[in-house]
């Protein structure tokens, strides 16, 4: 992480920080303070308050790539090799901007033949040059937030397309309903799953039970929900009684 994206997850832990408190922290000036938390408060992950900074309690925070990246690595791991025989060689797939999904992104050179269309900058740079492998890059408005292209362009851009398989992750899953913070990432997704002729969900279980603002899909409308073995035997018996096409996977 950088500095700024430490000083987010130092007050997204304590919920709460004393401004001073923050700046003797790290070691740094009360203005330097000031000026990450204006940009951090900017991109909406932080609350400027008197005298102090908060999380936000909405949850947008968690929106932030770098955040998202440092979150569950070892479910994210684990997810993405299960996910892995979900690829075919000579496969159309879509990959979302998911911190989840990028996990796929070392394996996917051994699926070649493989043409893989993204939304995401770092997913883009990862797969470009492989041998054997196409590589779409969904453009539009680039936010640094996602380190992603979203916005009119790339829902557009997505219309055009028909793949075999798209691949996607989601900030919260709450009763039978996955869910995404932002407006803007909900439209691309949704772009997705209708270009796909198969729909794939990743979402580790630390997502269960919890909440984001918009509704993204049901449960119900991906082929397969992978989600690691950590989520209660409770909630994923009633998930699978509901209809959910469950898969728990080991996290190692």
């Amino acid at each position: 992480m950088n500095r700024r994206d430490e000083i987010a997850a130092y007050v997204i832990e304590r919920g709460e920080v004393r401004t001073d408190d923050l700046a003797m922290a790290f070691g740094v000036s009360r203005m330097t303070i000031h000026r990450h938390v204006e940009e951090l408060a900017r991109q909406g992950v932080l609350r400027k308050l008197h005298g102090a900074v908060s999380a936000q309690p909405s949850g947008v925070y968690e929106s932030l790539f770098s955040w998202r990246e440092s979150r569950a690595p070892q479910a994210k791991a684990a997810l993405a090799r299960a996910a892995l025989a979900e690829i075919l060689p000579g496969q159309a797939v879509l990959i979302d901007d998911s911190t989840t999904a990028a996990a796929l992104g070392p394996h996917l050179p051994g699926r070649v033949p493989l043409t893989v269309a993204t939304n995401s900058l770092g997913l883009m740079q990862r797969l470009a040059g492989q041998p054997d492998l196409e590589l779409i890059a969904l453009g539009g408005d680039y936010h640094p937030t996602y380190n992603a292209f979203i916005g009119h362009l790339c829902e557009n851009a997505l219309a055009g397309l028909r793949v075999n398989l798209a691949i996607c992750s989601a900030s919260a899953v709450s009763d039978l309903d996955a869910l995404i913070q932002d407006a803007r990432v909900t439209r691309v997704k949704q772009a997705m799953l209708r270009a796909a002729a198969r729909k794939v969900l990743l979402v580790d279980s630390s997502k269960f039970g919890r909440v984001a603002l918009h509704r993204f899909a049901g449960l119900r409308d991906f082929d397969a929900v992978y989600t690691d073995d950590m989520l209660p035997q409770d909630t994923a018996r009633a998930l699978r009684e509901a209809g959910v096409p469950l898969t728990l996977v080991p996290v190692k």
